[in-house]
């Protein structure tokens, strides 16, 4: 039976961690067991910042809506309520939009916030 070697293998799988590791300061981008480490840390910090990013962007949005809200006389909860209860189905994403880019359409959505509740 033949005798298998794993360099091939070995040398592929640390190839691809050293390119990952490309960039990052000192050893960390030179030696295996450095960069290997560090390249794990970085893809823990990368996962949680795609959750952290879903979170700040809805926080800028309600932030946008409250203060459009504010701007026409009423508050963010009460505008969102009159919203649902009127039948709109725009998201908190679109509704910053148009706050933003259209006030006289966000306008006419308050009111007709207001006249649903």
């Amino acid at each position: 039976m033949a005798r298998i070697k794993g360099a091939v293998t070995t040398r592929q799988r640390r190839k691809k961690v050293l390119k990952a590791a490309r960039g990052y300061w000192g050893a960390k981008s030179r030696h295996f067991k450095m960069a290997k480490q560090q390249v794990m840390k970085s893809g823990n910090y990368a996962f949680t910042g795609r959750k952290l990013k879903k979170r700040d962007f809805r926080r800028l949005w309600i932030t946008r809506i409250s203060a459009a809200c504010k701007m026409n006389g009423m508050n963010y909860s009460t505008f969102m309520n009159g919203l649902k209860k009127s039948g709109n189905t725009l998201n908190r994403k679109m509704l910053s939009e148009i706050a933003i880019s259209d006030p006289d359409a966000f306008k006419s959505l308050v009111e007709s916030a207001k006249a649903a509740l």
